[in-house]
């Protein structure tokens, strides 16, 4: 993986996963040019990128925007291409903004960029959600297409322009579809990121975390240093033997026992609750990733543990939470969680 003074080129570079891998680019020695808009509720946050801030391009921009910044296309040698929205609730009530953001943005860039540099290696972020309601379990590539929400349909058509555009020779488009990733920069204060950056926010604020029902639908989170390998090493490949591949974490648990764990390693309770309707209606059960291909394709394997990785993950919240734990959190509307009432925060201490 010789990132070393490669032209690379991060969308969403201000998000979760986009700044760990901006981060790591930058530590390998490629020159990196960070997109990111910072649209609400996407998740981009401007601390993501303080170890790397003097040495990383960033340009306030949508990803649709492509063409005021077709001369940084020009001279890329890879594209991450992280940028959307992730938020299978949002999607439900606003379908217009997430067919935007995951869609029409995307189908304007890939335009721009076919012209600009044609043939470039595009690495894109996809999602498990595509594949819907599992009807096997390990899910392999294979598994049909039946997303429940909006942002699994258009996330999927996203993924498809990027195939298309490969098999007509104008790209080469690569998409890794993840699994639940977790891990240091999830965006904690803003709502309805799935299941995992609410249980770390609920243990840092020291609250009873909440599962639904019984808790057996089984998860295989995964932890943002291995998905960061992930995509390093399909943007390095000197050449693709496919064009999509899961990626999941290295064990899957209950919903029960991925609380627990959080849980006891900050300090908290978990507790069952009715499994909201409107929630219910777009979830899609238990899920697993065989990530069989790709780890034979490239040699890779989700390495750290879940209990490691939420080890790692509370201590660096803990000293950082002040820029990630805003208990004014927005909704998705805009209004304060609260409506405008404050809470003292009261970070649980390290066990």
């Amino acid at each position: 993986m010789d990132y070393r003074n490669k032209r690379v080129l991060v969308t969403g570079g201000l998000g979760f996963i986009g700044s760990n891998l901006a981060i790591r680019l930058v530590e390998l020695g490629a020159n990196v040019t960070v997109i990111d808009s910072s649209r609400p509720g996407c998740g981009a946050n401007p601390h993501n990128l303080e170890p790397v801030a003097d040495r990383v391009r960033l340009l306030p921009l949508d990803v649709g925007e492509a063409q005021q910044y077709a001369d940084v296309l020009r001279e890329c040698q890879v594209v991450f291409n992280l940028a959307g929205e992730v938020s299978h609730i949002h999607s439900m009530m606003a379908p217009e903004r997430d067919l935007e953001i995951n869609a029409a943005a995307q189908l304007r860039f890939l335009e721009v960029l076919r012209r600009e540099r044609p043939g470039v290696r595009v690495v894109y972020a996809g999602t498990r959600q595509v594949y819907g309601v599992p009807q096997y379990l390990p899910v392999d590539e294979q598994h049909p297409v039946e997303p429940v929400d909006y942002n699994g349909v258009h996330k999927f058509a996203a993924s498809q322009y990027h195939l298309m555009l490969s098999r007509l020779g104008a790209l080469d488009a690569v998409v890794l579809r993840l699994t639940n990733v977790y891990g240091p920069r999830m965006a904690l204060s803003v709502p309805c990121q799935g299941v995992l950056s609410t249980f770390l926010r609920r243990a840092l604020l020291g609250q009873e975390l909440e599962v639904y029902e019984d808790g057996e639908l089984i998860r295989d989170p995964v932890y943002v240093d291995d998905v960061v390998e992930a995509f390093l090493l399909a943007g390095a490949a000197a050449s693709l033997r496919r064009r999509t591949y899961n990626i999941g974490g290295p064990e899957a648990m209950p919903l029960r026992q991925i609380a627990q764990v959080v849980a006891q390693l900050a300090g908290v309770r978990v507790v069952t609750k009715p499994f909201p309707p409107e929630r219910k209606s777009i979830d899609i059960g238990s899920y697993r990733a065989d990530s069989s291909r790709f780890q034979h394709h490239f040699g890779w394997r989700a390495r750290v543990s879940f209990q490691d990785g939420i080890r790692r993950s509370l201590a660096w919240y803990r000293e950082h939470w002040d820029r990630y734990l805003d208990t004014r959190r927005p909704t998705f509307c805009g209004m304060p969680e609260h409506q405008g009432r404050k809470r003292r925060l009261a970070l649980v201490p390290a066990s």
